[in-house]
């Protein structure tokens, strides 16, 4: 099996770089010296812009999302931004390489299934009223959606952009709503839960799943908002929810993004649907900085520097982030998952009746 050495984690400004990649996008532009191919190149560590310039462009074979290349190249700081300038670039056959895909599909660090597991565990731990607990589990239980969750991105870039990652985000969600709802106990803590639970899912449809995470016809027609309503309608049918809960929910499920100029339908317009659309924000902020400062941690970390260090631009953020030092003694706490209990052990399956 043909092993993969250079991995984009590692990768540092003037390095050059030969090996095998994936493509999660490709595209064919003009500039003014000629044409040129503007790429983001993938492995299961990260991912990096690259760029193929005129002449070498003219002599390159057409390339699209999801092909499988041998590059060289060298890299190179552009705009605050670490970018891979290509000089020779040979599509490949994986199977006939004997790749291992997995060096070439970005993942969440914890496994799907321990994801969706802990999902479960909290969801068994906090629902009490029955049409919830049947909701969800219905949902959980089908097939089709389960196995598309194990795989479905957070987002196609910026936060949870790989295999796992909305299972990863959904969990955390939920992990930020449990917290608010403790310092606000007067809100509906098992609607909120659900919405968290619900609130993307429908970009498990809204994306493709795998290398390119490119937007799916539906995704691009109506948007993961109105899929995921789409998704959940005859499940809540099923579950015999009350009308009432019902349209908050949805409301919930619409509003999440806060405001109408970043997609939302509607805006907020309960306690309930404010506490879930600033956990979206926050849960995706917060990832993204970590994200940020996780390859600015290695450079500062080869340099010895122990005053804190910054980011690269992020663009997204439209600004630099900053990691200072933290308060002597204090030590870094490990990724909070929920705990399990032995009572735990039915989880979902027992969703359906209350306790």
């Amino acid at each position: 099996m043909n092993q993969k050495k250079t991995f984009i984690r590692d990768l540092r400004p003037g390095q050059d770089v030969s090996d095998i990649f994936a493509l999660a996008q490709a595209q064919r532009k003009e500039a003014k010296n000629g044409p040129y191919w503007q790429l983001t190149v993938v492995d299961s560590s990260g991912s990096i812009e690259a760029r193929i310039w005129y002449p070498h462009s003219q002599q390159t074979p057409f390339l699209r999302a999801d092909d499988f290349v041998y590059i060289r190249g060298q890299t190179a700081l552009f705009k605050d931004q670490l970018q891979l300038n290509i000089s020779d670039i040979t599509q490949i056959d994986a199977q006939a390489e004997g790749l291992d895909l997995r060096d070439f599909i970005l993942s969440s660090v914890v496994p799907p299934a321990q994801l969706l597991e802990n999902i479960e565990n909290i969801l068994h731990k906090e629902l009490t009223y029955a049409p919830w607990r049947t909701l969800c589990r219905k949902l959980l239980q089908d097939q089709a959606l389960r196995s598309m969750l194990f795989t479905a991105p957070g987002a196609k870039a910026v936060h949870h952009a790989y295999a796992g990652g909305l299972l990863e985000h959904t969990l955390g969600v939920m992990q930020v709503c449990l917290a608010l709802c403790s310092v606000y106990p007067q809100v509906d803590k098992e609607l909120v839960l659900v919405g968290a639970l619900l609130h993307d899912v429908g970009k498990a449809v809204e994306l493709s799943h795998g290398i390119s995470r490119e937007y799916t016809d539906a995704g691009r027609l109506l948007g993961h908002i109105y899929l995921g309503l789409e998704l959940v309608e005859p499940f809540l049918a099923k579950a015999k929810i009350p009308a009432d809960l019902a349209l908050h929910l949805k409301h919930l499920l619409i509003s999440h993004h806060g405001e109408l100029e970043f997609g939302s339908p509607r805006r907020p317009k309960t306690t309930e649907a404010f506490i879930l659309h600033y956990a979206d924000n926050l849960d995706a902020k917060i990832h993204t900085i970590e994200a940020a400062l996780e390859h600015s941690c290695a450079e500062e970390a080869e340099a010895s520097v122990s005053s804190g260090y910054w980011s690269e631009y992020q663009r997204s953020l439209s600004r630099y982030v900053f990691q200072p030092q933290r308060t002597p003694g204090e030590e870094k706490p490990a990724e909070p998952t929920p705990v399990k209990e032995p009572a735990q052990k039915q989880r979902l399956m027992q969703l359906g009746t209350p306790r």
